[in-house]
């Protein structure tokens, strides 16, 4: 992979952070470090695009389809109500 240089200003606390992962051994560089955050963030996009994608969208495609089964917001909290009944 090519490398470009870039500067960044970060937090005190981050800076912190991030020299403390590398004097622990866990990285061997800050640019480790931060490349490390960056593709965990790619990786969280991408986990919340797919449930997107797969369990949201065609839950919103079912609703539209079947407009009887929405429950009002009475029903909704009457149902948190019952369920979570005593757990105060």
């Amino acid at each position: 992979m090519t490398a470009q240089q870039v500067n960044i200003a970060v937090p005190v606390e981050l800076a912190a952070e991030i020299r403390a992962r590398v004097a622990s051994g866990e990285f061997a560089s800050e640019n480790e470090v931060i490349g490390e955050g960056l593709r965990a963030l790619s990786q969280r996009d991408a986990t919340i695009e797919r449930w997107l994608r797969d369990e949201v969208v065609p839950e919103i495609a079912y609703d539209d389809a079947h407009p009887e089964e929405r429950l009002t917001i009475d029903e909704v909290r009457a149902r948190f109500a019952a369920k979570f009944a005593g757990r105060v």
